[in-house]
Formats: C-alpha cells, sequence, structure tokens
C-alpha cells in the first residue's frame, strides 16, 4: 500500500470524525444538555442493560480513567448514572444508569443517530 494513499486516508478519517464530533457537540448539548462523551457512557450502560465497573466503560468509551471520572462525575451530579460500590471487591466501584439517565438517552438517542447518518 502506498504511504501516501495511506496518510491521505488519515487524514480523511480525520476530518470526518471531527466533523461528526462537533455536530454531536452542538445537537446533543443543545437539544439535549449532554455532550458527546456524556451520551457514549450513557449508551453503553444502556447497550449492556446492566451497571458496568468504570474500567469497563474505559475499554468501551476509549476514554482515560481519569477523563471517565470527570465525565461519570457531571453524570452523577444532573442525576443521570449513580456510583455503587462492588459488594464482592470494596474498591470496584460500578456505574449504573438512573431512570432519568435512560428516559434522557432515550431521548438524545434519534438526535445521536440523525447526527451520524
Amino acid at each position: 500500500m502506498d504511504e501516501e494513499f495511506v496518510v491521505e486516508t488519515w487524514h480523511y478519517v480525520l476530518a470526518k470524525h471531527a466533523k461528526a464530533m462537533c455536530a454531536l457537540e452542538r445537537e446533543l448539548g443543545d437539544r439535549h444538555g449532554l455532550g458527546p462523551s456524556e451520551f457514549e457512557v450513557l449508551d453503553r450502560i444502556v447497550h449492556h442493560d446492566k451497571k458496568l465497573r468504570l474500567q469497563e466503560l474505559c475499554d468501551e468509551v476509549h476514554l482515560s480513567q481519569s477523563a471517565l471520572s470527570r465525565v461519570v462525575a457531571r453524570l452523577e451530579k444532573s442525576a443521570l448514572v449513580a456510583r455503587c460500590v462492588c459488594d464482592s471487591d470494596r474498591r470496584g466501584v460500578f456505574v449504573a444508569i438512573t431512570d432519568e439517565g435512560r428516559a434522557r438517552h432515550a431521548e438524545a438517542l434519534p438526535t445521536h443517530r440523525a447526527v451520524l447518518s
């Protein structure tokens, strides 16, 4: 494969990603009070239909643990998720979606999908 083609393809992918993220930031923020990362955390929890460990969420949303902790803190402050301690391992922290979080996700899902389509 030609190196120039690879670099051009990479630039194309980056440009499309940036455009999509800007649109998601604007539409999710204006319509639902969510950023793309907040929506993605809610979406991953809804997708799995169970509470998830912070480390599982890190792997799912591709954020560092500190960045994810900030996102979860914002969601928790808005009562969209709740943190809970693992009963079998007191060091483990789970993130569970609240009823309000599930409702906000359901409201924002069509906007998210429309931006991506």
